[in-house]
């Protein structure tokens, strides 16, 4: 017999037409979700939505779309297939797989738009220990966007959701994180993301630029100091340890910190105790330590250049950003979000002649084609000059640095057998719908052959009608 959940203004009902008659051994299940306040959803082992708690309408409902009896992968991703055959990690089929819970971050269509949403999903029992539900968990997340509208972090490519899913399981956490990745990457503002979504978040975000202070200096900075403790020390000064009580301190470039400095800094982190250059009165720290380098600090330990005990205090979890060649998919994403930037900057220069606000097919084929050693702080000082040039408000590919417009081939033995460009766009749906047509294995070996992601294949492909 159907059941519904407890009468409310906001609640989907299970005897909604088109919903399939769910066990009664799970009416208790969902009675208990309508009063819990993370959105959740019932679901089918055939993917259909069987009942959606209050807080799942009223973060993810849209009025006059009905949720029950519509498939999970229909109302999140606007797919006819299920997220594994769309080149994503289905966890349903994971969870059917092990029999246990599976997590994952996704992103999915909401009322606001794309947005990434932690998904948590568990399977159901009856006594026989048959599946015969689950439920689905929603968590949005707001450490990264997947519009071009926002600020701070931006992407959807898989190697940057892995990144923000591990930030977001983190930044409730007291734990040291480690951001390791070539410089570039963004790593000031992922700890600046991990911040925001902390408990400490009204509470000071303080840098400490590591490759910026001399050892002579590194411990005044980064401690304080007393008035005359040193010549020109003229009044007591509060160090960064002491301006972030209660906050996130952020050791940027860790790997620079001189040797003799870091006994001084494991101390700090140990005891949470230090005493200002001068002082001898110890004072109490309180911050949650996050650090990032782009130094191998494995390597640095097996060379003596850096305390093994101080590496296993800082990088108790560590988070690995992936480079801009390895989400080379997010790069329309991150130009998009750039310009709009920089058109905000600029529009309240009375001197700006012209604030460029699209990028021209073949310039962008360019930009995505590029390797981008310097990673995202390369791609934007490229846009920023670009924009310079642009007077008619189009990025077109002669204002691109020479580098970007005639990339290096690489040698005979390293070019890839395959048309990999179809990521980098230079591939027509044409020669898209050709090459689909005539290969004879399975849509991933497809993706492969073509180098680039499933999804993005399935994508193109639903684009096409071919999907």
């Amino acid at each position: 017999m159907p059941h519904s959940l407890p009468t409310s203004p906001s609640t989907v009902h299970a005897d909604t037409p088109g919903a399939k008659s769910s066990p009664p051994e799970i009416a208790a299940l969902v009675g208990y979700l309508e009063y819990d306040t993370q959105p959740a959803i019932v679901l089918d082992p055939e993917y259909r939505i069987l009942a959606a708690n209050s807080a799942y309408q009223k973060q993810f409902g849209i009025a006059g779309q009905p949720h029950v009896g519509r498939r999970c992968y229909q109302v999140s991703h606007h797919y006819e297939v299920p997220c594994d055959l769309a080149g994503e990690h289905c966890p349903m089929k994971q969870a059917a797989a092990t029999g246990s819970a599976d997590r994952v971050l996704h992103v999915h269509h909401t009322p606001r738009g794309q947005e990434h949403v932690d998904v948590e999903l568990r399977p159901i029992f009856d006594a026989r220990r048959q599946i015969i539900a689950y439920v689905e968990r929603l968590s949005t997340v707001r450490s990264a966007s997947a519009r071009p509208d926002a600020d701070g972090l931006v992407g959807r490519a898989p190697a940057f959701n892995e990144a923000i899913s591990k930030l977001h399981r983190v930044a409730t956490s007291m734990l040291p994180v480690l951001l390791l990745g070539e410089s570039g990457t963004g790593k000031e503002l992922f700890a600046h993301a991990l911040h925001a979504a902390s408990p400490r978040a009204n509470r000071p975000f303080v840098v400490v630029d590591c490759s910026g202070i001399t050892e002579t200096l590194f411990e005044s900075e980064l401690f304080g100091y007393e008035k005359g403790s040193f010549t020109g020390a003229s009044a007591r000064k509060p160090g960064l340890v002491e301006t972030a009580q209660g906050g996130t301190l952020f050791l940027d470039e860790i790997g620079d910190v001189p040797l003799a400095m870091q006994v001084k800094l494991l101390r700090l982190i140990e005891t949470g105790a230090f005493r200002r250059v001068g002082g001898v009165e110890t004072q109490r720290a309180d911050f949650r330590l996050v650090a990032a380098t782009h130094k191998p600090l494995e390597q640095m330990l097996a060379d003596g250049q850096f305390r093994s005990d101080l590496y296993f205090r800082i990088s108790a979890f560590p988070i690995r950003l992936p480079a801009l060649r390895e989400r080379a998919e997010d790069i329309p994403l991150l130009a998009a979000a750039m310009l709009r930037r920089i058109a905000s900057t600029r529009g309240a220069d009375a001197r700006a002649t012209s604030v460029a606000t699209s990028i021209a097919p073949e310039a962008l084929a360019l930009l995505c084609a590029y390797a981008w050693p310097g990673n995202i702080r390369e791609l934007r000082n490229v846009l920023e000059r670009a924009n310079l040039l642009a007077d008619h408000g189009v990025i077109r590919a002669e204002h691109l640095p020479d580098a970007i417009r005639t990339p290096v081939a690489p040698p005979p033995s390293q070019a890839p057998a395959t048309p990999a460009v179809f990521a980098r766009g230079k591939l027509s749906d044409a020669e898209l719908a050709r090459v689909a047509a005539g290969f004879s294995g399975s849509r991933s070996e497809l993706a492969a052959h073509l180098g680039i992601s499933e999804r993005t294949l399935y994508r193109r492909l639903k684009s096409l009608g071919s999907a």
